[in-house]
């Protein structure tokens, strides 16, 4: 196998300056970086601000505290409140057993002839 040619690669102009001058495109970078540092920080105090803002801003209700002992409705706990209100006022009472029915519930030997 035959041994390949060594070209010689024909720099450009760019590349020679880049090669004398690392710098051209690393001092631009560098303060792209700090300017976007310090822009966005505004930015950040900016969103940061509105969101203080609307936290501070007081409604009428909370003004007059009249949600201060206010307690959350919950559909459930009220159910069974009043399920158990319910249940507290009422007393088993007797009822007249029906003709040929013994007191203790037992049923006739014989069924009910009918007439």
């Amino acid at each position: 196998m035959g041994v390949f040619e060594s070209r010689s690669f024909k720099q450009s102009n760019l590349s020679k300056t880049i090669k004398r001058h690392p710098s051209v495109f690393g001092v631009p970078f560098v303060l792209l970086m700090v300017a976007a540092s310090f822009g966005l920080s505004t930015v950040t105090q900016t969103r940061y601000d509105m969101h203080d803002q609307k936290v501070k801003q007081v409604t009428k209700e909370q003004e007059l505290r009249l949600d201060a002992n206010r307690k959350k409705f919950d559909i459930k706990e009220e159910y069974f409140r009043l399920s158990a209100a319910a249940d507290e006022d009422w007393e088993p009472k007797r009822i007249q057993r029906p003709k040929g029915l013994p007191e203790w519930g037992v049923p006739p030997t014989e069924p009910p002839s009918k007439q």
